[in-house]
């Protein structure tokens, strides 16, 4: 039954949000339809319009609960370790954890969702790629900073680092999408982890 505006919503927000994450991380904004969202969640369009909006702004919702969730540890270990060095490492080792645990489709949606645009979507198509070099340059500020503290030579390249290494990840979330396991993910991280420039000595 439809919810009315004034009426106390049916289901668990957060509970279907997560399922309609899965969806979408799983077959991609296009990929997805409303019906198969429905079939899945158990909650007719008009409730689900009425709780998120339109597709687009459903799609928004998602990975919005995504970069607070399941993509969170790319921006924790940006935050949280004190060097790039510590960072990078910290961010490829979770991502291997992260891009091949079964509870959850493969990959990063953001990485995954981003195939298969139509001109229809073109918009969404660009959102991501915002959201992408958006991490890429996290990651470049982590460096020069790295830089400017002496931690890092200066003649270090830290777009080139930091580009190498966002494709290291979206690579790493291929690889995973395409059936690679944990430890396979954890071997293409430390292979990469070793064209890190060498620290300035102390």
């Amino acid at each position: 039954m439809a919810v009315s505006r004034g009426r106390r919503r049916q289901f668990d927000t957060e509970q279907v949000l997560d399922t309609i994450t899965h969806a979408f991380w799983r077959s991609g904004y296009d990929g997805t339809s409303l019906a198969d969202l429905t079939s899945l969640t158990g909650v007719n369009p008009p409730s689900l319009y009425a709780a998120f909006g339109d597709k687009r702004a459903l799609f928004f919702e998602v990975v919005a609960f995504y970069q607070k969730t399941y993509g969170a540890f790319t921006v924790h270990a940006l935050g949280d370790e004190p060097t790039a060095s510590l960072a990078v490492t910290r961010m490829l080792r979770e991502a291997a954890v992260v891009y091949t645990d079964p509870s959850h489709p493969k990959g990063c949606l953001i990485i995954s969702a981003a195939n298969g645009w139509t001109p229809q979507s073109s918009e969404i198509s660009d959102a991501m790629r915002e959201l992408r070099t958006a991490g890429r340059d996290a990651i470049e500020a982590k460096i020069k900073a790295d830089v400017e503290a002496g931690l890092l030579p200066a003649g270090t390249d830290a777009h080139g680092l930091a580009a190498f290494f966002a494709a290291v990840v979206q690579g790493m979330s291929g690889q995973a999408r395409d059936g690679a396991t944990r430890e396979e993910l954890e071997r293409i991280a430390e292979v990469a982890l070793k064209v890190w420039p060498v620290p300035m000595a102390a």
